[in-house]
């Protein structure tokens, strides 16, 4: 233990913790949709958006590493609106790669695992003469085919559009903070 920080140590514990109870109630919201609905399309659906909202957060926690900070601290002496957000983004990289890529990433592949699952066994109840081994066998590739994919691609992206893509997603923070009065990263660079 004498590798790890006292502070590192309680920041990853805190985020084991956050992420334990989001995911839990995403889990059990996304599982009660499912059954609640009983269908399967709208499954299907639900089980691409968390797929998508997965790859969508892996591109902007690539972006933020590769981001350049000078163009946003140039954005900030202007004023220019979502530039200051900009560089707490780019400056707090290290967080917000954690986040978007471990954090969202790790419970939307959890939870399209769990919807994944929840698809296989409707189909299986409906159609008799599917195996369930091969049907899950069959989701489960299904599903790392459209994650790692489309990472893949979306990885490409968040490298040579990075500066592009934060500033995108600052001018939302931005908007946010001016709404709700919620300062991120308050007192981080």
């Amino acid at each position: 233990m004498g590798y790890i920080k006292k502070d590192n140590l309680i920041s990853g514990l805190l985020v084991a913790f956050f992420t334990f109870f989001i995911a839990l109630l995403v889990s059990l919201g996304s599982e009660a949709l499912v059954r609640a609905v009983n269908n399967v399309i709208v499954a299907l659906i639900l089980l691409l958006m968390v797929i998508l909202l997965g790859i969508f957060f892996d591109i902007i926690g690539t972006a933020a590493t590769a981001a350049q900070m000078p163009p946003f601290n140039a954005r900030a002496a202007k004023k220019i609106f979502g530039a200051k957000q900009a560089v707490k983004l780019v400056g707090n990289a290290h967080l917000v790669a954690n986040f978007c890529n471990d954090v969202i990433g790790d419970i939307a592949g959890t939870l399209s695992g769990a919807i994944g699952a929840g698809i296989v066994i409707s189909l299986v109840n409906e159609l008799v003469f599917l195996d369930i081994i091969l049907a899950g066998a069959l989701m489960t590739s299904f599903i790392a085919a459209l994650t790692v994919g489309g990472k893949a691609v979306g990885k490409s992206l968040a490298v040579n559009q990075a500066n592009s893509i934060i500033f995108r997603v600052a001018i939302i923070l931005a908007w946010w903070e001016k709404m709700s009065g919620m300062e991120l990263f308050k007192n981080r660079r």
